[in-house]
């Protein structure tokens, strides 16, 4: 949340006394704070599930018991489990250092007497909302800084081929426009890096990206990992948590292979993307949200749509723009910059010597049709680097097979007795994979894996 929308977000004050909720009401306006009350913590909790609030100002005392304060204490334990984000300052006229330590232990931020001295009350709520406005530009930083350090890692945009001109031409006509955009290409391409480059382009780069994997996102969670959990809205929600919707508002969220969602799951996501409102597991407030959405895959949507197993009207919401990534054979212009950019990444990120591609090296990565795309082109890079031992980068050193295999290839090695299990796991999938025309889903079931098990091993082998 913004700190914007933190400052100007209404205080709830929740006291089963007339005259202070008068009292709280009168102070608020004075400091240009919008306030509304209630007279019981149940009220409190049902104010609470309709709207956000910047703060909680509670009585530690009501009608059924006017002195221990167990009240108000049940009521902040059970507040900042469902709510973790909101301050909450408990006041009482029956003072005591136990209740303020036990208060403060159960989550209150601040304790005052009654009555209060109005200056030190406005400096607490001036310091909590400061600290909440602080933890939002941390966060938004956090996030930035995570950017970064992944850009480290990936080679920079290469544009010099006619093919990667022509999708930056379509990336320059739509970063800085909130429209939706649908990124195709084959595995390896570099679309949840051109995601990043059209995030820090457009006008929510101050805002946050967040990467949803939708193919290891497993069916029964999906619902808390979008829209978020009260603590307690299921067996194993110990604490609340926010949804990716709630984390990507006013920024970008990337919805990566999008293809596998499975059809049940659609009809939430397509509700979502069409009103930006979502309720959180366990709770009835509508939340709304502001997300630009980016998704990909290397799948064929439209005969998904055909075949029945993907939405149409999800297709239209999702592919306003679709922009499709050229495979690495398509960008000959731009491979040997790559490499070269990739070989001195790799030098400086092992502190070895920056060697220069040989001519026959060249021509071999020139003649190679890079089924892996860009990233088996890096990964190809970092082993030449660490394996190198003359003065430059040779053929032997790139490790290139002699010839391609065929796409669709399913012939098994002959050594077989030779390989690893893990090796064995990782040739299987690779075949699953090219006797189903790249489909993550069709190669999961052909292999009798579940979605998210199969996401975990294309993961585990960088497939």
């Amino acid at each position: 949340m913004s700190a914007t929308v933190s400052a100007t977000l209404p205080i709830l004050v929740c006291d089963d006394d007339v005259a202070v909720r008068a009292a709280m009401k009168l102070f608020c306006k004075s400091e240009g704070w919008a306030c509304e009350v209630v007279d019981s913590p149940d009220a409190a909790l049902a104010a609470l599930r309709t709207q956000d609030y910047a703060l909680l100002l509670l009585d530690l005392n009501y009608s059924r018991d006017t002195t221990s304060g167990q009240e108000g204490l049940a009521l902040i334990a059970e507040v900042r489990g469902q709510y973790p984000e909101l301050s909450i300052v408990a006041m009482t006229a029956w003072s005591a250092v136990s209740i303020a330590v036990e208060a403060m232990r159960l989550g209150a931020n601040d304790f005052i007497e009654k009555p209060w001295d109005n200056q030190r009350l406005a400096s607490i709520i001036r310091t909590l909302m400061s600290l909440r406005q602080s933890r939002a530009r941390s966060e938004r930083l956090a996030a930035e800084n995570t950017l970064l350090r992944h850009r480290e890692q990936e080679a920079d945009w290469v544009c010099d081929s006619p093919a990667m001109q022509a999708v930056m031409a379509q990336v320059d006509s739509v970063a800085g426009t909130d429209v939706n955009l649908l990124i195709t290409g084959e595995n390896g391409t570099g679309k949840s890096q051109l995601a990043e480059a059209i995030h820090r382009r457009s006008r929510r780069a101050a805002g946050s990206l967040i990467t949803v994997n939708m193919g290891a996102i497993p069916d029964s969670l999906f619902e808390s990992e979008m829209f978020g959990h009260l603590k307690g809205a299921f067996t194993d929600a110990r604490e609340a948590r926010l949804g990716r919707f709630e984390l990507a508002d006013q920024g970008t969220l990337f919805l990566d292979e999008i293809g596998n969602i499975p059809l049940a799951q659609q009809a939430k996501l397509l509700q979502v993307i069409e009103t930006g409102r979502f309720e959180r597991l366990g709770s009835s407030r509508p939340q709304q949200c502001d997300v630009r959405l980016i998704a990909a895959t290397n799948a064929d949507l439209g005969a998904m749509v055909a075949q029945g197993s993907f939405r149409r009207d999800l297709l239209y919401r999702i592919n306003s723009v679709e922009i499709r990534l050229p495979p690495l054979r398509e960008r000959q212009g731009d491979i040997l910059t790559l490499a070269r950019q990739r070989l001195a990444y790799y030098a400086g990120r092992y502190q070895k010597p920056a060697r220069p591609l040989s001519t026959a090296a060249a021509e071999a990565l020139m003649a190679y049709p890079w089924p892996g795309n860009v990233r088996e082109l890096a990964h190809t890079m970092e082993r030449a680097t660490l394996l190198a031992t003359g003065s430059e980068i040779v053929p032997i050193d790139l490790g290139l097979p002699m010839a391609a295999p065929a796409a669709n290839s399913t012939s098994l090695p002959a050594d077989l007795d030779a390989l690893s299990l893990d090796e064995a796991e990782k040739l299987l999938i690779r075949l699953a994979l090219r006797r189903n025309n790249g489909s993550a889903s069709a190669a999961a079931e052909a292999l009798g894996l579940s979605r998210s098990a199969f996401y975990r091993r294309l993961q585990k082998y960088d497939l």
